[in-house]
């Protein structure tokens, strides 16, 4: 494993040197954007707008730090809410083997708190009916109010291990708000990950019906946030072995 892990790591490396496969991976998003692509899947049953890419490196995060805490800023349909959740019963089940416990344990204090503006009634009542629904905990309201923020600090004193999420409004104000008001609660050696930072790369008119667009969204707001919270620092290995991810430069790593 040691050999293949020094291998995966060297070719990671190049692949993110690689410029023309970059750009290729932009193509692909750029492309498939106006065919909504990011709709188009589920994860155990809710619909999850997000990049499988993400997914899929969300889980190798979540699998590796052991959260006990996720915080999400945007909701919507709840399919990362539900997938991140069974990550958390998947932990717990997996340290109850190991310790030769019962199978899975009764109960649990890992839970997904997520926060939106807007839960939608639909979305609420599937979200409250899903059997993921007891490890989840829904605050409505913006993320960025001093009332939400109290909230969710308060809740975050529980809890020794935290993985951060913000993925609510774009705009280049919002996010730098919400890196503000929540990074601080990523433990270290855990991950505050700023989705759609890849709108700074992408044309302007794709964003028309939007408030935010190149040089006014989460990418302009994690490099003004890095310019004074030295406590991060971008994981670039990240992206370089995805490629087509919409969180380029938002894979922040909790170093100090």
């Amino acid at each position: 494993m040691n050999n293949f892990n020094l291998e995966k790591k060297k070719n990671i490396k190049k692949l993110g040197e690689d410029f023309e496969c970059k750009k290729v991976s932009l193509d692909f998003i750029n492309k498939t954007y106006i065919h909504k692509y990011s709709y188009h899947f589920n994860s155990l049953g809710r619909p999850i707008i997000q990049y499988p890419q993400d997914m899929v490196v969300m889980q190798e995060l979540i699998w590796e730090i052991k959260p006990d805490l996720i915080i999400e800023t945007g909701i919507a349909h709840g399919g990362s809410l539900v997938m991140h959740a069974s990550m958390l019963a998947m932990l717990d089940m997996s340290e109850a083997i190991e310790s030769g416990e019962s199978f899975y344990p009764k109960e649990s204090n890992r839970k997904v708190l997520g926060i939106d503006i807007d839960i939608r009634s639909h979305n609420k009542e599937a979200i409250e009916k899903h059997p993921m629904s007891s490890r989840i905990h829904m605050i409505q309201g913006s993320s960025v109010s001093p009332n939400i923020i109290e909230q969710v600090q308060k809740e975050a004193k529980k809890y020794k291990r935290i993985l951060v999420c913000l993925d609510s409004n774009h705009t280049h104000n919002h996010v730098l708000a919400e890196l503000q008001a929540y990074a601080h609660l990523t433990s270290v050696g855990s991950y505050c990950v700023v989705f759609d930072t890849i709108i700074e790369d992408m044309p302007k008119d794709k964003f028309h019906d939007r408030p935010w667009g190149p040089g006014n969204n989460p990418k302009t707001a994690v490099r003004e946030f890095l310019k004074t919270y030295q406590e991060f620092e971008i994981d670039k290995s990240i992206e370089n072995k995805l490629l087509i991810t919409v969180a380029p430069d938002g894979y922040l790593k909790r170093v100090a």
